[in-house]
């Protein structure tokens, strides 16, 4: 990002994987959490896999991803042009090779193919979709924010669409839903993906799940498989163990194997 352009924000400089990566992210508006990295921690990928994480804001999922795995060939797709200049300074401060493509994830085949993303050329997907139902919550007046959070009836759909059209065949999805949206997700990925694997993810054992993890295999053919679910906490309240591993970037979610 630019130096005048840096200076004129709010910004907070912030450990993600226990200070593997450090990100600057905007102050105020949409920030990155937990969801970012148990995405990376969901995604399975090789060395010399092109990677392509869709609505990647700052870039925390993407670039986790990358720092897990090296030599892979990472693109970061993200349609606010604040949160690219911020995804391209991060993956620069933290000497990740990241290219960053400005575009909206809604975009054409064409718009697509002019940013370099032709159809059938892409081995990994990851996204983290606006998904909060616009009918129970109210839309954030910071409009990046907004943007960022809430889903229209169309957007998993057409991300799920955009996935399918630049993966390649046998590529991966792998994505982050709302728990109560499973039918939508199920719906959208029922054309042109198989092989489901499914992870629930709760605060607690007492609580239902307020989140999924999904991986699809484009053409997939295999059984779906609804995986053990991941609690945040025990019984007590106190931090699981293991996902505080997977959040200081010292393990990962089965569905990050292959």
């Amino acid at each position: 990002m630019r130096t005048d352009q840096a200076s004129a924000l709010d910004l907070t400089e912030d450990a993600f994987l226990g200070g593997q990566l450090r990100l600057r992210q905007l102050k105020s508006g949409h920030r990155a959490g937990h969801d970012a990295v148990l995405l990376a921690a969901a995604t399975p990928a090789c060395p010399g896999d092109r990677v392509a994480d869709l609505g990647a804001g700052i870039g925390v999922a993407g670039l986790s991803v990358a720092r897990r795995v090296g030599g892979i060939d990472l693109v970061l797709v993200e349609i606010d042009p604040t949160l690219s200049d911020l995804a391209r300074g991060n993956a620069a401060a933290n000497e990740i090779a990241a290219e960053v493509i400005a575009l909206d994830v809604e975009a054409n085949a064409a718009a697509f193919a002019a940013c370099g993303l032709a159809p059938d050329s892409i081995d990994i997907v990851l996204m983290n979709p606006p998904f909060n139902d616009p009918a129970r919550h109210r839309r954030s007046p910071d409009g990046a924010r907004g943007m960022a959070h809430v889903a229209t009836e169309t957007t998993l759909a057409s991300w799920i669409h955009a996935a399918r059209r630049v993966l390649k065949s046998r590529g991966v999805l792998t994505l982050i839903w709302r728990a109560d949206g499973i039918a939508e997700v199920l719906s959208a990925l029922d054309h042109g993906f198989g092989s489901l694997e499914i992870l629930s993810v709760h605060s607690d054992v007492r609580t239902p799940a307020n989140r999924i993890l999904v991986r699809a295999i484009k053409g997939g053919r295999a059984p779906t498989k609804i995986l053990a679910a991941l609690l945040l906490n025990d019984e007590s309240g106190v931090p699981n163990k293991r996902v505080q591993e997977i959040l200081s970037g010292k393990g990962i979610l089965p569905l990050a194997n292959r």
